[in-house]
């Protein structure tokens, strides 16, 4: 922790200018022709090397033998020497990261969108840094991977969508971690619920509903933004809370099967197992009602307790049947995925580097930029107690979840929510 990186102070509206302006310093023209030689290594550079980040550039190695790590970034050097140990274990000869390119700090993202020799960025710190992140990657000239949620705040997601923009006039691609979107078995099933299999969809629930994750106490080595920033999942300006962090998945499956966004958000939830210190300051259960046009309705449920049932599926009901996202549909017609498939994880980056090499670029940034807009919703109206419309949400709330500043030291939090006084912003 004593690097002179990771000692870097930076405002919030420093951060993003300092983003901006070297991002834009790094572009480097000719950068994106990776269809043009389809034996071209494809090298990535890594942004958060936890556990997500770590996996997701194994993924990408798995994905296509022509792809190098020649670059990481965290804000912890422990965490970036311990993803480069197991990176090499996984893929040795494929890992190529000297000393001068392991970076650490809250400006280590800069470094790494900065190296000239990175042409794909896989982007996995917790989801509060992703809109500056992304912005850093797309002004940069670089193809990005970046992990689900993409913001905690509709400033982010304003953020997100405005950088996908940009991606889309630099003719770069954007693949979201929502693996489902690529994962056979929803493909296969989506193909049928759009083609009438069950009818006109009048309904649907989803659920994340889970026992405990991973916690981090705090020790008095550690001072508040250090511990918030490994404690991340607890933190609402870090995950968005879990019904952002996690249940996202979820959400943009039924967005997905509905083909269009709910125009009001309904929700309740509350912290009635975990009010100890170490779980920050989110909720551990939230109940949403998404009301999409036409007055159609879906039932959504996420919660991390312990000793309670387990559930994570999607459910979308038709009038001639119901579909279930592990790939089933039960009515006037029954079809069951029986086919092989890929490890969705996988085959996202599969899609990716497919359509580095030959030219079709992907860009999924507004929709998971969207999806992840829902599950803050469904977050923002559990917090405060009010009905929210997506078109206030979007145009009108003025909640940003960043902290004043990114540097070691005090970074006090929002109290957990009360339902009723937490004001809707």
């Amino acid at each position: 922790m004593s690097t002179p990186e990771s000692k870097s102070g930076l405002s919030r509206r420093d951060f993003l200018k300092t983003a901006g302006a070297a991002s834009l310093a790094a572009a480097i023209p000719g950068g994106l022709g990776l269809h043009a030689a389809g034996a071209d290594t494809i090298k990535i550079g890594v942004i958060g090397c936890g556990g997500r980040g770590t996996g997701a550039a194994i993924d990408c190695l798995d994905a296509d033998p022509g792809v190098e790590v020649v670059a990481l970034g965290d804000l912890l050097m422990e965490r970036v020497e311990s993803s480069l140990k197991k990176l090499q274990e996984a893929h040795p000869g494929r890992i190529k990261v000297p000393r001068e390119r392991m970076f650490a700090g809250f400006d280590s993202y800069l470094k790494v969108t900065s190296c000239p020799n990175v042409n794909l960025i896989v982007t996995a710190a917790p989801p509060g840094f992703r809109p500056i992140h992304l912005k850093a990657a797309v002004e940069a000239g670089k193809h990005v991977f970046m992990e689900k949620p993409v913001a905690v705040d509709p400033a982010g997601v304003r953020s997100v969508i405005a950088s996908s923009e940009l991606a889309d006039r630099k003719g770069l691609s954007i693949v979201a971690g929502t693996q489902r979107r690529h994962q056979q078995r929803y493909l296969e099933l989506m193909k049928r619920v759009h083609g009438g299999a069950i009818g006109e969809i009048v309904g649907g629930q989803c659920y994340w509903n889970q026992g405990e994750l991973w916690v981090v106490k705090k020790t008095p080595a550690m001072s508040e933004m250090e511990w918030q920033c490994r404690n991340w999942l607890y933190f609402s300006w870090l995950s968005g809370d879990h019904i952002v962090e996690q249940h996202v998945h979820n959400i943009d499956v039924m967005n997905w099967a509905f083909g269009t966004l709910p125009v009001k958000v309904t929700a309740m939830g509350g912290r009635q197992q975990r009010v100890a210190p170490e779980y920050g300051n989110i909720f551990d259960h939230f109940a949403v009602e998404f009301e999409y046009p036409n007055g159609v309705h879906v039932a959504s449920y996420c919660r991390q307790i312990p000793g309670c049932a387990d559930r994570v599926e999607e459910k979308i009901v038709g009038t001639k049947g119901t579909a279930m996202g592990y790939g089933e549909i039960h009515g006037d017609t029954f079809w069951k995925f029986e086919g092989d498939e890929i490890n969705p994880y996988v085959q996202e980056h599969i899609d990716l580097i497919a359509g580095l090499r030959s030219g079709k670029r992907l860009n999924e940034g507004r929709r998971v930029a969207e999806s992840t807009m829902c599950a803050i919703l469904g977050r923002m109206s559990a917090y405060t107690g009010r009905a929210i419309s997506w078109e206030w949400a979007m145009a009108s709330s003025k909640l940003d979840l960043s902290p004043a500043k990114f540097e070691f030291g005090p970074n006090p939090v929002d109290p957990v929510a009360i339902p009723g006084k937490t004001p809707l912003v």
